[in-house]
């Protein structure tokens, strides 16, 4: 296990429940899309990758569809198991899942690629588990990031946090890829996947200012591990900061509109 992948175990590790109550809801906005793309529907053997809580995994059973799902992260695993019993739950880690070649008739990712230290090699693995003529279907982050994205980033630049020792830098050079339609509709084809395509969605993020807050006190993601190491004088000047900048965001209610943009790729296995 590369540096990338060993950092991703640490930070997710026991963050089920922080994650469905702040940044699940913003993750779960794609899932009828990628559903969608990838043909879900009655009796499609689908493998949900990166499974988190099992928000697509529960939409894919809703739709008739044979579920069986993975995530690499225990507690992720123990919550979507208790919220999605009609799916087969169990812990699996790319790029090595615990499936004979061609099992599946479709694979979702949702927000996987973000998370994993060799995305070529882990969309390998996807094309391995698919039957011939099955379909892939996942989105990323786009880059450069949407505004509601970059306003945990600011706050934190803002307060001059620094990023503690052995936070990744990110990808290695060789494994990194434009997050962009062009750039994933081409890491689709390379990784061996026929008729990629891709698309970016673009939507509002609706949060409670506090709910969106408690992602990053919580320790969700890069941002919450960034904070969680800050001095407390720091981090307390890390909420001023949020506070500051999230008023640009408020809604008349008092809520956020988090600007937010994804790109979603599909593609099928050559048969």
């Amino acid at each position: 296990m590369g540096d990338f992948d060993a950092y991703e175990r640490r930070m997710w590790q026991g963050k089920a429940a922080a994650f469905e109550a702040s940044s699940g809801l913003l993750c779960a906005h794609t899932v009828p899309e990628v559903l969608a793309a990838a043909g879900i529907g009655p009796g499609v053997r689908v493998l949900d990758v990166g499974t988190g809580t099992g928000t697509a995994a529960r939409a894919a059973v809703r739709l008739g569809a044979e579920v069986t799902a993975v995530d690499a992260e225990p507690s992720m695993v123990a919550r979507a198991a208790e919220a999605v019993p009609e799916a087969a739950v169990r812990q699996a880690v790319l790029p090595e899942l615990p499936f004979a070649d061609g099992s599946f008739d479709a694979v979702v990712a949702n927000f996987v690629l973000n998370h994993v230290g060799r995305p070529a090699t882990a969309l390998a693995e996807l094309l391995r588990v698919l039957r011939p003529g099955g379909s892939v279907a996942l989105t990323v982050w786009t880059s450069p990031r949407a505004a509601g994205q970059e306003l945990i980033s600011r706050a934190l630049a803002a307060a001059g946090a620094v990023h503690p020792s052995g936070t990744p830098a990110g990808l290695a050079a060789d494994e990194d890829f434009p997050r962009t339609e062009a750039g994933l509709g081409g890491l689709l084809s390379a990784a061996g996947f026929a008729d990629a395509a891709a698309r970016t969605l673009a939507w509002d993020h609706l949060a409670d200012p506090e709910v969106w807050w408690s992602g990053l006190a919580t320790g969700i993601g890069l941002a919450g591990s960034v904070l969680s190491a800050q001095p407390a004088p720091v981090a307390a000047e890390v909420r001023r900061r949020y506070d500051e900048l999230a008023v640009g965001f408020r809604t008349p209610e008092g809520l956020l509109a988090l600007p937010h943009t994804a790109v979603l790729g599909w593609a099928v296995r050559p048969a």
